[in-house]
Formats: C-alpha cells, structure tokens, sequence
C-alpha cells in the first residue's frame, strides 16, 4: 500500500478521540505548534513553528497516530476544514506540541 492509499484509508476508519502528548490529552480544536521532525522536506522547514488547529485525530490500519491540522495563518485554512487537499497536514503526536507548553529552544 503506497502512502497515498494510507491516508485514503484512514478517511474511512473512525477516529481517535484524543491523544496525549507529554502532560496533555489533544482532541479536535486544540492549538498546537508544529515540530516536524526527521527527514525535513521544504513542506516541515516551511511548516516548522507555526501555530496549528488540529481537525481531527486519525488513525491508520497499522494503529499510526496521526494529529491532522490546519495552520492558523494559512489564508485557504478554510479548504482544509473542508477536507480539501493542500491545506490540512498530517503529524504525529511527536511532532506537535500543545500551545501552552511551547519549549523556550524552538
């Protein structure tokens, strides 16, 4: 199954209520600040540090986690809180950190 095939699949499967992240439990219409980590494509470096919503919790058929935002600034915001492609992004929970707790290193 190649990723794109993943991610369709995961638009099928229901969704995960909260996920927790250090100290905090996230749910739908919480603020985060993007950390991507790993293999930085230009989309992570762009992304990296920007205030997020997240839209839903979504979890794959291998049990991956993954916390699907839309970036605050993000001036099309609203075709990604239409599911549009483009404008919502997928995460995991380490790569996202809650609002309140933002690290004085990043």
């Amino acid at each position: 199954m190649d990723s794109w095939e993943s991610l369709e699949s995961m638009e099928n499967k229901p969704g995960v209520q909260s996920v927790r992240v250090g100290d905090v439990d996230l749910k739908q219409g919480d603020q985060v600040v993007l950390r991507p980590r790993g293999g930085s494509d230009i989309m992570d470096i762009v992304l990296a540090g920007k205030t997020a919503t997240i839209e839903s919790i979504m979890q794959d058929y291998e049990d991956r986690v993954y916390v699907v935002v839309t970036v605050d600034d993000d001036p099309g915001k609203e075709f990604g809180l239409e599911r549009k492609p483009g404008h919502r992004f997928f995460f995991s929970p380490f790569e996202v950190e809650p609002l309140g707790s933002i690290r004085s290193d990043g």
